[in-house]
């Protein structure tokens, strides 16, 4: 149970818990969120006013309790609306403390090679027919930035049926999908048997490509094991051993580009470890044989910069941060390319090895999954 309170003219109203604690909320975000016919669209709920709509002398001339609901009286509007008491509570913003510089979402857990015992896995068949288990998996896939996928087709484009399950291929100069196994005079390193260093894929584009899917369709090569690697766990351990480090990587831009093929010259600027403006840690990208020339750090911070980007790759090496599995035909992995570093370690040229590779976008995941949310819920009532 709650109490309610107005106060500065009917610009703040408060509510108080049975334990004293108080929330407050201004009008005009009051007013804003409206969850009414008039100011909401009943199919979408996208607003049907604009900011302008509202008066600018507007006041909360009326506040009351009903049951678990609260009811405002609005002015100059003569306007009533109800809003449920437990949505104005998930959504309170009156935390009073501003939060350090790196803080993470509560739906993301950082990791390192402990997660070897509990990779998130889902077999293919049972996500196609099964909503929950597609859930499930997502969850996961939210969580830790990276699952894998057993049990899939052995069949070239296999991976499109995986990113059909939450979204879309995002198709970019390398086709749809690409190719990845050993070639001669190859555009890529990708291409190679040469093991490659823990990175991002592709940090030269802006935007990023999001989600990142690799299907194994052969792999009787000696080597070639996958690695991941959470890049917002390293980031942090930066930051734990170094604030100036995390620091110096989080307010300067380095410069990535690719230009491996004719007519393309793709080129981005962006920071190795990317901050919100309010400080929350929403992107690595990581990638050393795509960095360009750093020219974004002044002179008398570079040495600092480049001491922090070592340090940054010693800890993305360290084997204590990894997960490291192989691939056999059917199975799959992703990886969130906006946090999660992937390698790959060398192979012979004994056997074969032949991954199918593509994009998709994280939006579309995390849709897919919100939608699935919507309707646990929904059944629950």
């Amino acid at each position: 149970m709650y109490a309610v309170e107005l106060s500065d003219d009917g610009q703040i109203v408060t509510l108080i818990s049975e334990a004293g604690a108080r929330t407050r909320f201004h009008a005009i975000w009051l007013r804003d969120n409206a969850w009414d016919a008039e100011t909401r669209s009943a199919g979408n709920g996208q607003r049907l006013i604009a900011l302008r709509d509202i008066p600018v002398d507007l006041k909360v001339e009326n506040a009351r309790l009903e049951g678990a609901a609260l009811r405002l009286h609005f002015q100059p509007e003569a306007k009533s609306i109800e809003y449920d008491l437990g949505w104005l509570m998930a959504h309170s913003y009156d935390s009073g403390a501003e939060p350090a510089a790196g803080w993470l979402s509560p739906d993301i857990t950082p990791w390192d090679s402990g997660l070897m015992t509990g990779i998130p896995l889902v077999d293919f068949n049972k996500a196609q027919a099964d909503g929950e288990a597609l859930r499930d998996w997502l969850v996961q896939m939210r969580t830790y930035g990276f699952g894998k996928m057993a049990g899939g087709p052995v069949e070239p484009e296999a991976l499109l049926k995986v990113a059909a399950l939450f979204g879309y291929v995002r198709e970019t100069n390398y086709g749809k999908y690409f190719e990845v196994r050993t070639e001669v005079n190859p555009t890529n390193l990708a291409y190679t048997g040469l093991g490659l260093q823990a990175h991002t894929d592709n940090p030269y584009r802006d935007p990023v490509p999001t989600v990142q899917i690799l299907y194994c369709l052969e792999n009787s090569a000696e080597g070639g094991e996958n690695m991941v690697v959470d890049g917002f766990a390293a980031a942090l351990r930066l930051k734990a051993e170094n604030p100036a480090w995390f620091e110096v990587l989080s307010s300067h831009c380095a410069r990535f580009e690719y230009a491996g093929e004719k007519g393309v010259c793709l080129r981005a600027r962006r920071p190795m470890i990317e901050l919100s403006a309010d400080g929350e840690l929403i992107g690595v990208r990581f990638n050393n044989r795509s960095t360009a020339a750093i020219t974004d750090v002044p002179f008398d911070q570079m040495e600092t910069y480049y001491a922090a980007y070592r340090r940054f790759g010693e800890i993305i090496d360290d084997p204590a941060m990894e997960v490291t599995f192989k691939l056999t035909p059917g199975e799959c992995f992703l990886v969130d390319n906006t946090r999660v570093l992937h390698a790959r370690k060398g192979y012979s040229g004994a056997g074969s090895r032949w991954l199918q590779g593509c994009y998709a976008d994280k939006d579309g995941l995390l849709s897919t999954l919100a939608s699935l949310e919507t309707q646990t819920l929904e059944a629950a009532e």
